[in-house]
């Protein structure tokens, strides 16, 4: 079986991937190319684990310890986010006044973002009761993030950076080679078979191939106060969600 994600993106699968390993997986992208040869077990989901990022940096417990420089403090209170009705905010006042999960998409059209915002919203009802909030930025427009609630029916507070600027203060990393990976590409073969999809057409929107499409992103843990950021996760490479109980466990949420 083979499932082809778009012209320059294809994944060969054994068909029999429940009874024998999965062979061959070749990620190719012009200019450059991705191949490699290994085994799977038949339990797909324990891909995830194998690939948690150790780029995450938080305080100790029951503290309330900054974890990022006065340097993106000052920057990201002068970067503006837009809501779904294109209302512009200081991205810092989404956690001034409360505590805020605030998870930041690869993009709009990202199937791994959706994984994203399903597996964060799952937990929704506890941080409720915690007075936590949940947030998603993404880059792109205010329709590209209408588009993302109305598909993915998103429980959290939905908000686009057009600028990119929140993911360029916080230095989440860039560039091909962190997004076309063997771990990520053995995750959007997972997802696919959950039944995740791509929105090509997201995707394919000119601002997001030229400037977001190869940046990743992560979620941080704010507020209240908007110099007080305890804990960020940095994505090394698409699909790279830090554990939920780690985030539970940062913003205080018994999990």
């Amino acid at each position: 079986m083979a499932i082809s994600l778009n012209s320059g993106l294809t994944v060969a699968v054994s068909r029999s991937i429940r009874q024998t390993s999965l062979h061959n997986v070749n990620l190719t992208t012009n200019p450059f190319s991705f191949n490699c040869n290994f085994s799977l077990t038949p339990n797909v989901s324990a891909i995830s684990a194998s690939h948690r990022s150790s780029s995450v940096i938080y305080s100790s417990t029951g503290t309330e310890t900054p974890v990022v420089s006065e340097d993106t403090i000052n920057v990201l209170d002068d970067v503006q986010v837009f809501d779904l009705n294109g209302q512009g905010v200081p991205i810092s006042d989404l956690w001034k006044d409360r505590k805020a999960v605030v998870a930041f998409a690869r993009h709009f059209g990202c199937v791994l973002c959706r994984i994203r915002a399903d597996y964060l919203a799952a937990e929704k009802d506890k941080m409720d009761a915690a007075g936590v909030a949940l947030v998603l930025i993404g880059p792109g427009s205010v329709d590209q993030a209408r588009k993302f609630y109305e598909q993915t029916k998103f429980k959290g507070e939905v908000y686009a950076d057009p600028s990119y600027r929140s993911y360029e203060a916080l230095r989440f990393v860039s560039g091909i080679t962190t997004t076309f990976t063997p771990g990520a590409g053995l995750k959007i073969i997972q997802a696919y078979m959950e039944g995740y999809r791509q929105d090509w057409e997201l995707s394919f929107e000119k601002d997001t191939r030229t400037r977001g499409g190869w940046r990743q992103g992560g979620i941080v843990v704010a507020g209240p106060g908007k110099n007080n950021i305890t804990y960020i996760h940095k994505d090394k490479e698409a699909g790279d969600d830090p554990d939920i109980k780690e985030i539970l466990n940062a913003c205080c949420v018994q999990g």
